[in-house]
């Protein structure tokens, strides 16, 4: 901590000086008031209080000056600290202006305080209240245009399908295959649906329920081998090095973690490509690494990876929601780990979750 006669200090100290500086300038300037009437001769203080016949007293008597002082000091005081108190007082007026702003929705003010060691701390985090909420409304509002998106999409293709096949005049090549489209749009609605439930479901849940005891490593392979059908189909090289690990939580919710991130890298894996599965337990830690070699991810999308409906701009000719690493990062919270992604452009990406025991 700074000292407390440095740059910053701390509110009580701060008042502590504010009064002491006052009652200081009140005593100075009194004994100013003083020492000028007494020089004018107005009153003889030398003489003030003196029992003797000889000494002629002023017409102001002692009693009358004492009032005077005591007056004139009062007022001097009131108004040395109305001038002063204006001054220490404006960081609060900035802030309780910058929050009547925030209350009309206006999240970009900030607020700088610097001097005073708890009106600094108020307006950083006023400041990263701001920036939260900045935040959130822009989430808020991605959130709203890629759900309409992701939504009308399917449905438009649906509805012009169906419309050509009611119009008739179709080979029946044609209805099979504008069949097998509505099917497929139909099928990505229905994904949609029940990841945004998922995931609503998962973001109001404070507490897991339902722990237990499960083997990670005999769950992750049991994933694996159900998206056999999507890396064979690709011809990827899976590649498994895992120890054998325990955990202690909701097998469902972590099994819906492998799921996802495995989706997620054969995605984005190419034809012929490979992705690497690791599972380790360190410091108490379960820690599980996913590697493909596919397109990698931008700087500027790795820190937007984890949010909702947040795609890509050439992701979107891809199959999925954006939902699926939302989810992901959720979950993982609910257990107290972490999730993070390592990627360069045309490197392949590594995701990697952090599990405590």
């Amino acid at each position: 901590m700074r000292k407390i006669f440095g740059r910053r200090r701390n509110l009580a100290v701060s008042l502590v000086l504010f009064v002491f500086a006052v009652m200081a300038a009140a005593m100075i300037m009194a004994s100013l008031f003083v020492a000028l009437i007494n020089t004018l001769g107005l009153v003889d203080f030398g003489n003030i209080g003196i029992a003797d016949d000889e000494v002629t007293m002023h017409p102001l008597g002692p009693i009358r000056v004492i009032f005077a002082m005591l007056a004139f000091s009062f007022l001097l005081g009131v108004a040395i600290a109305a001038f002063f108190s204006r001054k220490a007082l404006n960081p609060l007026r900035r802030i309780i202006d910058a929050t009547r702003k925030v209350a009309h929705g206006d999240f970009s003010v900030n607020v700088e305080a610097r001097g005073i060691q708890e009106l600094e701390e108020l307006s950083d985090s006023f400041n990263k209240m701001t920036h939260e909420l900045s935040s959130l409304e822009t989430l808020r509002n991605d959130f709203i245009n890629n759900f309409s998106h992701e939504l009308k999409t399917p449905i438009a293709s649906i509805r012009g399908f169906a419309k050509l096949l009611k119009d008739g005049d179709l080979t029946e090549d044609e209805k099979q295959e504008y069949l097998s489209i509505i099917i497929s749009e139909s099928e990505r609605l229905s994904n949609l649906s029940t990841s945004v439930l998922n995931l609503s479901k998962y973001e109001s849940m404070e507490i897991v329920t339902e722990k237990a005891l499960f083997c990670v490593d005999e769950q992750i392979r049991r994933v694996v081998v159900m998206a056999e059908t999507k890396w064979s189909k690709k011809k990827l090289d899976i590649d498994i090095d895992m120890e054998e690990v325990f955990l202690n939580g909701n097998a469902d919710l972590i099994q819906q973690v492998w799921i996802n991130l495995l989706d997620n890298a054969l995605k984005f894996t190419d034809l012929g490509g490979r992705i690497e599965i690791k599972l380790t337990a360190s410091d108490g830690f379960v820690v599980f690494a996913i590697r493909d070699n596919g397109k990698g991810i931008s700087e500027d999308s790795k820190a937007h990876v984890f949010d909702k409906f947040y795609q890509e701009d050439d992701s979107h000719n891809q199959k999925g929601n954006g939902l699926g690493l939302s989810i992901v990062k959720r979950i993982v919270e609910l257990h107290g780990g972490t999730v993070g992604v390592e990627s360069s452009p045309g490197e392949g990406s590594t995701f990697t979750v952090m599990l405590p025991w």
